[in-house]
């Protein structure tokens, strides 16, 4: 990848990939299942994706709608069909019923990634304290990103969120990248970039018709003219 600004986009099936790598994108994060809010999509799918586009893919890895880990057997499970398929990158995220960082579930996941880069997703922005899981997390292998709106209702909400912790980079936990996602429209994009804020995620905003349609090339062929304006 180069030193531009990360364009990540949500991936249901190959057709969504196809248009979203013509369109700009830079990464792919795939699910399934948008009425949970995304949940680890089929072997099959991810082969079928992994064939069509030569870009990154992060592989979700959720087996249950909310930020509880569940079946935990069934995520290792999971993660281990992927691994075999060849998937190389993940987003994962669990919290426990006290709003903490739920390490169990998080360490025995990543300890079956083996070192793969992955993405703590929007979990943190449902977190107690955001400083006290950023440092709980801080030494886990492979932890290169944070997907976060700043607050659970969006980034409209919780842009200052985002602003300050784009100033605290050089603190621990604070080290993975910020990637900004969740009600993301155009209009944020000339301040969370003044902050210094590179990575950017959507998902219904490069969809037009809606998550019943396809991801749409001139959709996030915006996005990306915006990003590189």
């Amino acid at each position: 990848m180069s030193n531009r600004a990360v364009l990540e986009v949500i991936a249901l099936d190959a057709e969504d990939a196809v248009a979203a790598q013509t369109g700009g994108a830079d990464r792919l994060e795939l699910v399934t299942d948008m009425a949970a809010d995304g949940l680890t999509p089929s072997v099959e799918t991810f082969t079928a994706i992994r064939a069509a586009v030569d870009i990154p893919l992060r592989v979700m890895l959720r087996v249950t709608d909310g930020f509880a880990a569940g079946d935990i057997v069934v995520l290792v499970e999971k993660a281990r069909e992927m691994r075999a398929a060849g998937a190389e990158e993940f987003v994962l995220g669990f919290l426990d019923e006290d709003g903490h960082a739920d390490l169990v579930a998080v360490e025995r996941l990543v300890a079956e990634l083996n070192g793969c880069r992955w993405t703590f997703h929007r979990a943190i922005d449902r977190a107690a304290d955001r400083d006290v899981l950023r440092k709980h997390l801080a030494d886990l292998p492979g932890l290169d990103t944070y997907l976060t709106a700043g607050s659970p209702r969006g980034v409209d909400a919780g842009i200052d969120t985002l602003l300050a912790e784009a100033e605290h980079a050089d603190l621990p936990g604070y080290e993975p990248q910020i990637m900004v996602g969740g009600g993301l429209r155009l209009e944020h994009l000339p301040r969370l970039r003044a902050a210094g804020i590179e990575a950017f995620h959507i998902g219904g905003a490069a969809r037009p018709g809606g998550w019943d349609g396809p991801v749409d090339v001139a959709a996030v062929r915006e996005w990306r003219t915006a990003l590189d304006g």
